[in-house]
């Protein structure tokens, strides 16, 4: 068996954390690259969301290296996350790709689904040592969201953005190859360190809360690298939603307290959207109302094209923009938008943020701008 599985952020570097501690074979696809999303587009439905094209291509990619595994992430509700397995199946199957597909169901479903498919995975590893594994992943799961953090805070503010980056790239690749936690945290540390003492401009820097469909959110292919985009037009960006708190929340259940939770956004959603519309979409609501009470300028949120989640949440943005009298701008992005035009929205919603901070924020706003 030779395990593969679809990029999401730094999400590889988490299951390869695991994967590679319990002993198993791996095969990692490329990164996510044009290419990726021209094998997806080829073969996928039309109006197939941009993450199922790519999770395709991701496939096709991790195929062609040897992989004939497949590990995912199952999904429920309305939304069609959840029909990603059956659907690539079928494609594969009648591309001629004999691959197994190993969906990892979330605890709503049932723990005993779960814990029957990492058996199979594991074969004769003691639930100790997957404990064991789970946590080693864990712990790199949070370093690498302690060091993107740093990231999205010091890019607006150094002088050189392409050494910070450099060394954020370091950092995640020490992350990646530390074989024990004393060497995740000491690769933390040294980024903590040598990212600070960066020369850095003064003063007061827009914020902008950052909302929508996970993998869009955290794959900078999918959102056309808009943090980068952003932060190199002097804005830090506040994440909504982060990988630790995906896992824990898909994996785990919600049971261990870490920042970008579900809960707290549901909390914070229930007096615009009190009821499960599938994916993130009552997720972006709340932090959508989360950015507001931390004063943030304004939010954006991304969604892939069709996103019908997504589409919910975008209808009640406007209502918390004149609540909490906060700009927001919608992207609803595949593998057709144009990186001009993403370049056009972002610089016009930046200018649009700026002056409202020199006027002192005053004001009511109709509703929300919206992009494609």
């Amino acid at each position: 068996m030779k395990l593969t599985y679809p990029h999401m952020g730094n999400l590889y570097i988490v299951v390869r954390a695991l994967l590679t501690s319990l002993g198993l074979d791996l095969v990692l696809p490329p990164p996510t690259s044009r290419r990726t999303a021209e094998l997806g587009v080829r073969y996928s439905p039309e109006f197939a969301c941009f993450p199922f094209k790519l999770n395709l291509g991701n496939y096709l990619e991790a195929e062609e290296l040897g992989a004939d595994t497949i590990l995912m992430a199952g999904g429920v509700g309305p939304c069609r996350f959840g029909y990603y397995a059956q659907v690539q199946r079928e494609i594969l199957r009648d591309l001629g790709v004999d691959m197994e597909m190993v969906v990892l169901e979330p605890p709503d479903v049932g723990y005993r689904e779960l814990t029957d498919k990492v058996r199979y995975l594991v074969g004769d590893c003691s639930w100790w040592r997957v404990v064991k594994s789970i946590r080693f992943a864990w712990q790199k799961a949070l370093a690498l969201d302690n060091v993107e953090r740093e990231l999205l805070y010091l890019r607006p503010r150094v002088l050189e953005p392409n050494s910070l980056e450099k060394r954020y790239r370091t950092a995640v690749e020490e992350i990646d190859a530390a074989p024990d936690s004393r060497a995740i945290s000491r690769a933390v540390q040294e980024f903590f360190k040598t990212s600070r003492r960066m020369p850095q401009r003064q003063g007061r820097f827009l914020r902008v809360g950052l909302v929508g469909e996970i993998f869009t959110v955290l794959e900078p292919f999918a959102n056309y690298d808009l943090e980068r985009r952003l932060g190199r037009l002097g804005v830090q960006v506040e994440r909504s939603i982060w990988l630790s708190a995906w896992i824990n929340d898909h994996l785990f259940g919600g049971l261990l307290r870490v920042k970008g939770g579900l809960k707290h956004a549901d909390r914070l959603a229930s007096p615009y959207l009190n009821s499960f519309v599938g994916g993130h979409g009552r997720e972006t609501v709340g932090g959508a109302v989360a950015c507001a009470l931390q004063d943030c300028d304004g939010v954006i949120q991304v969604a892939p094209l069709t996103c019908m989640p997504e589409i919910v949440a975008h209808s009640v943005l406007p209502s918390v923009s004149r609540d909490y009298g906060i700009p927001t701008l919608t992207l609803y992005l595949d593998e057709q938008s144009g990186e001009a035009g993403i370049q056009t929205r972002l610089e016009a919603f930046v200018d649009l943020m700026a002056a409202r901070r020199r006027k002192g924020k005053g004001g009511m706003l109709d509703g929300s701008f919206s992009g494609y």
